[in-house]
């Protein structure tokens, strides 16, 4: 493994980290640096770095597993938690859309629109824009905690994760937006898309590993353990971040970096790869 597959594969590490629980796209932003020509991982094809970015996003996972380990623990000395069963089956529920849409659409958009900087610029864009419309509406929330969230709720805002499978959208922005659009608090969002990211990503990622499957190169196994503990270890400030951040601000800031991001993704590849 080279020096310069080290730094990328550590950068892509840091990107993930970062970007997976902020509502602003971790696949985007991943596809997009690999479009630059100095990120791009030498001796690496692209099905492996399909496969790398989707269990990069794993590590990120272990991260919110590690931070919410007593909320997510079902079990006590004294027992199931009645409670966190409960929320463990809304959990379930709410997937249900993403994984049935995820392995019927998987092939196509990983073929068709996947590395499509435009795709990602217009999502980053159009989610940008919704972010700000609906955080300007200044409406009180209903639903103030995961207890309070209906199975009906969990549902639809597993119909709004459906939409992260295209590129650009952010798997945590849809269901952030989604979650607040159906009268929940920006707290109670922001935990159940960490919640629901814990199936949906096991899933993806063993689904990529299956695909690909296991038989790595040295140099391919390297760029995978950096790329994963790099993600892990990012995630679990970001994370800290973005709940102490939504305390007291809403997602405007994050709308209007998409719309700037996605912006400057279209003059780039429009002036550059014409």
């Amino acid at each position: 493994m080279t020096v310069l597959n080290f730094i990328r594969a550590f950068i892509y590490g840091v990107i993930q980290g970062i970007t997976e629980w902020l509502p602003i796209s971790s696949t985007g932003h991943l596809i997009l640096a690999n479009e630059i020509p100095f990120f791009k991982l030498d001796g690496i094809s692209q099905d492996f770095f399909n496969m790398f970015i989707v269990v990069i996003q794993l590590a990120s996972i272990l991260a919110v597993i590690l931070i919410y380990f007593n909320k997510l623990n079902p079990f006590s000395k004294h027992g199931l938690k009645k409670d966190t069963m409960q929320m463990w089956f809304k959990v379930i529920i709410g997937v249900i859309p993403a994984a049935i849409a995820g392995f019927l659409l998987d092939d196509f958009i990983s073929g068709y629109i996947n590395d499509n900087p435009f795709v990602i610029a217009a999502a980053l864009i159009v989610y940008g824009v919704l972010f700000i419309v609906i955080e300007n509406r200044k409406r009180q929330p209903k639903i103030n905690s995961i207890d309070s969230l209906t199975y009906k709720t969990a549902l639809l805002i597993g119909v709004f994760q459906v939409l992260a499978l295209i590129p650009g959208t952010s798997r945590s922005g849809s269901t952030i937006l989604g979650a607040i659009i159906l009268g929940t608090s920006r707290t109670v969002a922001a935990e159940f898309s960490f919640f629901l990211a814990i199936p949906v990503m096991f899933g993806a990622s063993f689904l990529k590993l299956v695909k690909y499957g296991f038989a790595f190169t040295q140099p391919e196994l390297f760029v995978l353990i950096v790329g994963f503990l790099t993600s892990f270890a990012v995630s679990y400030f970001a994370i800290k971040f973005l709940v102490s951040y939504i305390k007291k601000h809403d997602f405007k800031a994050f709308g209007y970096y998409r719309i700037v991001l996605g912006i400057v993704v279209i003059l780039y590849f429009w002036l550059f790869n014409a």
